[in-house]
């Protein structure tokens, strides 16, 4: 359960920055699969077997307990990491996008080392991943009227970016005109907005959930592929420096950064004049892959714990 809590937190955390996926701290953390699975099955059909199992072995047999902790987890780290984010984003992006990139780099390297790149198929379903992530972070954002059927429909699409390692939620949102509306929603408090979008959200999921668990259950490996590409693709994404070469102006007057260039230390205070603040970046790139790596040994201990289980039930 601790480790489900750390997971939601940052799972949550990762889903207020536009361009950071929360699947991909499911993915690497070794919950993915059973996240997904978890998902695919709370339809409202799973009321039927309620009479049938009873409320305990019914609870059980569809993992509530890991969902609850983990969304109650993931739904407190955006309320309160939805401000902070905010102002780093505002004030100190570098640090910020540091943290990120080493978190989803490290996760390249933890779940791409698993996969048998040998295999045309495998290396195939990599490269077409990589392609699609690439071309995802490079979709230009649109101004959208906010209406409930724009906030569902918003919905519905993010979350099914959100589930997908590299694939972005909260960029998606950006994309689709309605990022600073829902951000300004969760720190208001506009419970009509926040409801609308978490329809949107509840619909989507349950669909998309399904076409996943399938896929993972059927094409493992080739799905596996696809969803570290993704990762791998939105690396260009969160770049910590990067040079902004288009903007669109909010109705307040405000800026949307809609073109973005990767660059090096050096160019980015030659082109913008910031401090590149180089040192807090590494520090902060070298804390997000520590994350990585202990979530990746976590997982291996519980897969371990589990096998010897297995052997000892099986004895």
């Amino acid at each position: 359960m601790l480790k489900t809590v750390i997971v939601g937190v940052l799972m949550g955390a990762a889903e207020v920055v536009p361009g950071v996926s929360g699947g991909t701290i499911a993915f690497v953390s070794g919950l993915y699969e059973r996240l997904v699975k978890g998902i695919s099955r709370m339809t409202p059909l799973a009321l039927l077997a309620l009479p049938r199992l009873g409320i305990r072995d019914w609870w059980r047999s569809y993992d509530i307990n890991f969902l609850l902790v983990l969304f109650g987890a993931m739904g407190v780290s955006i309320l309160v990491f939805a401000q902070g984010v905010h102002y780093l984003l505002e004030n100190h992006p570098v640090w910020i996008w540091s943290f990120f990139f080493g978190l989803v780099l490290a996760s390249v390297y933890a779940v791409g080392r698993r996969l048998a790149l040998h295999e045309i198929p495998v290396a195939t379903a990599l490269g077409c991943g990589i392609a699609i992530g690439f071309l995802v972070t490079r979709l230009v954002p649109v101004e959208a009227e906010v209406t409930a059927l724009a906030l569902f429909t918003g919905g519905c699409i993010a979350v099914c970016a959100w589930i997908l390692p590299g694939l972005s939620g909260s960029f998606i949102l950006l994309t689709l005109g309605l990022y600073h509306a829902v951000i300004g929603a969760i720190k208001d408090l506009n419970l009509v907005i926040i409801a609308w979008v978490g329809l949107g959200c509840v619909v989507g999921i349950m669909a998309f959930s399904r076409v996943l668990s399938m896929l993972l259950a059927r094409y493992h490996d080739l799905t596996v592929g696809v969803l570290v590409g993704f990762m791998i693709g939105s690396l260009v994404k969160i770049w910590p420096w990067k040079h902004t070469t288009s903007y669109q102006i909010k109705a307040d007057g405000g800026q949307i950064p809609v073109v973005q260039e990767p660059v090096l230390p050096m160019s980015y205070q030659q082109l913008t004049g910031a401090d590149p603040e180089t040192l807090f970046a590494v520090i902060a790139c070298l804390l997000g892959m520590i994350i990585v790596v202990a979530l990746d040994r976590f997982a291996l201990l519980a897969e371990t714990d589990l096998s010897e289980t297995d052997v000892v039930e099986k004895d």
